[in-house]
């Protein structure tokens, strides 16, 4: 609904507002790969740099107060990549866990080298850079009006129908791709270069639909009708993108969207009779298995058929974690540093697991920080992981109204299921999506009435 043409909301955004836009909107354009290598890397990084330079110079000021935490958390980040790339001296850096391959290297004056932790820096330096996208969106997010951080969930799930919308184009067999990305041609991936990232973004949506629709005070109608119609084409998409994992998401994501915002949807049924309420659930069941099963028949359910012909003894994701396992036992406590895990593998896998093709990541996250970042890498995901589980208590106790806090939790939920199998949270779009999520569950509501979600008179 578009607000009256005399309202400020709508005719003066405030320029952190539109920044913000501008940043999310770029990175949801080019922010869809993790490869160091991605045309899209530069892009980003470059939007994020313009974004917080000209909001320096427009005086925006961010209020850190209520994202402390999150804002705490990022910073920790930032410092432990930093710190892998401060040079040591070399009797300290000799004395480190695994240096001995590094340290033969013949290098003139090598004994007198001063080297980083990270023992492939270029790759740290890298990791840091990345680093800037999620800053300038904290920044930048934490600078807006009350009445526009009420707008985030209906910008995330707009994304969310973009990308669907991209991903129809590719199922159709249009040849669509993200030339940022650098995806498969044959791939249904949206703006993502990885499929199972697809399918996360896509069951995000799923979560988000409900929540957006029914959530609140006095939604209007037509988002109802908007949502449901919405969640079955999130869920047909993921079957098209062939993830095993977006199966698993795409259902957390519909159940929790839907137990989130129950209170609003049982106010929505209360004015139904009985009788209806019973016939529109089962035409939206019926329609949404008949759709799965027309999906089955044309071949379209990728993911389904990817679920019967997966053979676990030629997974390289299970084959390659006894390897993965071991080098965090060798390179423990100091790590290898963040971004380097291409070269350190190849450094010390087996002559069996040789292949034309290479293991980029460790594809479960949770290792792969241990083994990058050592004790500090631990430490940083026990006190995120506590955190996250602190927060989401707090959110589930408070009054059942406070939605925004539980949608938070339950976004970082769905990020941290998809990184036990993969690396989603090393796109750029992801990082935007875990900050989001960080400050909706870190959300105190103190500066709104009984809903932080949009109302009818807000515009998305």
């Amino acid at each position: 609904m578009n607000l009256p043409v005399h309202s400020p909301r709508l005719s003066k955004p405030s320029l952190a507002f539109v920044l913000l836009v501008f940043v999310v909107g770029m990175t949801w354009i080019a922010g869809g790969a993790s490869r160091p290598d991605a045309s899209g890397q530069a892009v980003v990084r470059a939007v994020a740099w313009v974004g917080l330079m000209v909001a320096m110079l427009g005086g925006v000021r961010s209020s850190f107060g209520q994202d402390r935490n999150v804002t705490l958390l990022l910073g920790a980040v930032i410092i432990i990549v930093l710190v892998q790339l401060v040079p040591l001296p070399p009797t300290f850096w000799q004395a480190l866990p695994s240096r001995a391959i590094p340290a033969a290297v013949p290098i003139r004056d090598a004994a007198t080298l001063w080297r980083p932790l990270s023992l492939v820096p270029s790759a740290t330096l890298n990791a840091a850079m990345s680093l800037i996208v999620p800053a300038a969106v904290l920044l930048l997010a934490s600078a807006l009006r009350p009445q526009e951080r009420d707008r985030l969930t209906g910008m995330v799930l707009g994304l969310v129908v973009l990308a669907m919308l991209l991903g129809v184009l590719q199922v159709s067999g249009a040849g669509v791709t993200n030339p940022f990305a650098g995806a498969s041609q044959n791939e249904v991936s949206g703006p993502f270069a990885n499929r199972n990232h697809f399918a996360l973004f896509l069951a995000i949506g799923c979560l988000i639909a409900p929540v957006w629709a029914f959530a609140g005070d006095r939604q209007p109608p037509w988002r109802g009708g908007l949502c449901l119609g919405l969640m079955p084409l999130f869920v047909l998409m993921i079957l098209a993108t062939g993830s095993r994992a977006g199966l698993l998401l795409g259902t957390l994501g519909l159940g929790f969207g839907v137990a989130i915002a129950r209170q609003g949807i049982r106010r929505r049924l209360r004015r139904m009779s009985r009788r209806t309420m019973i016939g529109i659930v089962a035409a939206i069941a019926t329609m949404l298995l008949l759709a799965i099963m027309l999906s089955i028949m044309a071949d379209r359910a990728v993911s389904i058929d990817r679920v019967f012909e997966i053979d676990a003894a030629q997974d390289m994701r299970r084959r390659g974690l006894p390897v993965v396992l071991k080098m965090i036992t060798i390179y423990f406590p100091a790590g290898t540093g963040f971004g380097g895990f291409d070269p350190i593998f190849r450094l010390n896998e087996p002559d069996v697991l040789l292949k034309p093709t290479y293991f980029n990541h460790a594809h479960n996250d949770f290792l792969e920080v241990v083994l990058d970042g050592g004790l500090l890498g631990l430490l940083l995901l026990v006190t995120a992981v506590a955190w996250w589980v602190w927060a989401s208590i707090r959110a589930w106790r408070a009054p059942v109204e406070r939605v925004l806090p539980r949608l938070g939790g339950a976004i970082l939920l769905l990020v941290f299921f998809a990184s036990a199998f993969d690396y989603p949270a090393r796109t750029p779009l992801i990082m935007v999506i875990v900050v989001l999520g960080a400050m909706f569950l870190n959300d105190q509501g103190v500066h709104r009435g009984t809903s932080a979600l949009p109302r009818e008179d807000q515009q998305l």
